[in-house]
């Protein structure tokens, strides 16, 4: 017997089982996008590596641990699976110049491709909806893309979802905060595990996000960018706080919060739940004004976030989300007649919007009927011989009770939806 090919550690199937739930989640998202007016865009999985490099940072973990990166043998060009959304939607921004008639609010969604350790919550293949909006220089998006993000957990069912914000700054304030948290990590070197001690001069910003029981108590004591803010970025945080408040959304400002990518500047932001351990993020962004410059556009403002899918997914079933594509009918079709007329029938049924499911390979009527139960199909709608001859058809309610019924096919859709 030939062995059996296993999928690849954190590369998983969605089974038929889990995709009910997986399409509530993704026509809930598609929904409230468009009633704040975000259009789709979908791009290619694979990107050049540079674009990872220039965008997300040289020195992040993605970049230097996690992307999977290769050179194409056939050309020779460096590609990379893309580790997330917003570094590509700006190169295709750039590319096909879509801001030129003014701003644009963008979403996608998609698989995307880490090198992590794989735990409940995090997988190597992972799945996100992006939104990103350009052309927006004020604290209106950010309180935008923040309050859709609100709407969305109502109307996925989700609740006790935390926000969390700050505020890091534009690059010169960053920069001149930089040099006084180095000198702050350097005397208290003693402290910093190896993990910070390799990003003190490059990147050390993150060791604020640390999540080493041991640092703790010295990273909330540090120095907060926050204080250093200039006159224009305290303004424009204090207009989003602002409008948090008025459109009555609770939130902690987190002094240590600065994500994890090199594009973001002033707003940061997260929504976090203690439901899933660790993996507490499910949706996080902010603002990255100087992405799109960065990668040989127009300077142009910008703002967008990414939300977690399978993160969202958890935290649905936690909280007793549930979702079925069981059929309307379970077509049953006993006698010579009936199973000549089984197929038309069940189209004419489709083609008045019902959902139906055939009963194929014969068998007895019992056994049939058992597999309509099974089916978890609203009703079982029974083709024998006489209703065949008489352009009928007998309806059994399965899901609760009823009398069976029989009626013309024009009939159908109105008893079931009744």
């Amino acid at each position: 017997m030939s062995q059996k090919i296993q999928s690849i550690k954190g590369f998983y199937d969605i089974l038929p089982e889990a995709t009910p739930l997986w399409f509530k989640l993704e026509d809930t998202a598609r929904r409230v996008l468009s009633q704040y007016g975000y259009n789709n865009i979908r791009m290619p999985i694979v990107e050049s590596t540079d674009l990872f490099v220039r965008s997300v940072g040289e020195h992040t973990d993605i970049v230097e641990k996690e992307m999977y990166a290769w050179e194409d043998k056939l050309n020779g060009d460096k590609l990379t699976l893309r580790p997330e959304g917003t570094a590509g939607c700006v190169r295709a921004v750039i590319e096909s110049n879509l801001t030129y008639n003014g701003p644009q609010r963008l979403w996608y969604s998609g698989a995307m491709f880490r090198h992590e350790n794989v735990q409940k919550g995090r997988q190597r293949q992972f799945h996100q909806i992006g939104v990103e909006a350009f052309g927006f220089e004020n604290a209106e998006v950010d309180a935008e893309q923040i309050i859709l993000l609100a709407r969305l957990w109502r109307e996925l069912g989700i609740a006790d979802v935390a926000l969390q914000i700050n505020s890091i700054g534009d690059a010169d304030e960053r920069l001149a905060y930089r040099q006084t948290l180095i000198s702050y990590f350097e005397q208290h070197a003693d402290l910093l595990d190896e993990d910070a001690k390799r990003r003190l001069h490059t990147n050390p910003l993150r060791i604020l996000d640390t999540k080493n029981p041991r640092m703790q108590a010295m990273c909330e004591a540090a120095p907060k960018l926050i204080d250093t803010l200039g006159e224009s970025s305290r303004t424009h945080f204090e207009k989003l706080c602002q409008l948090l408040r008025d459109a009555g959304i609770a939130y902690t400002i987190n002094y240590r919060l600065v994500r994890g990518l090199d594009y973001y500047n002033r707003t940061v932001f997260e929504w976090v739940t203690t439901k899933l351990g660790a993996q507490g993020t499910i949706a996080g962004g902010g603002r990255y004004d100087s992405l799109v410059e960065r990668l040989g556009g127009n300077a142009t403002p910008a703002c967008g976030f990414g939300i977690g899918l399978e993160r969202v997914f958890l935290l649905m079933q936690e909280y007793g989300v549930t979702a079925s594509n069981s059929p309307d009918i379970y077509l049953v079709n006993v006698g010579e007649l009936a199973e000549k007329q089984a197929f038309t029938t069940a189209e004419s049924l489709r083609s008045i919007g019902l959902s139906v499911v055939l009963h194929a390979g014969g068998g007895s009527f019992k056994s049939q009927m058992k597999k309509a139960d099974r089916s978890g199909a609203r009703y079982a709608a029974i083709l024998g011989d006489d209703e065949t001859v008489a352009g009928e058809i007998s309806l059994k309610p399965l899901l609760q009770s009823g009398e069976q019924v029989r009626c013309k096919l024009n009939q159908v859709a109105g008893i079931i939806n009744n």
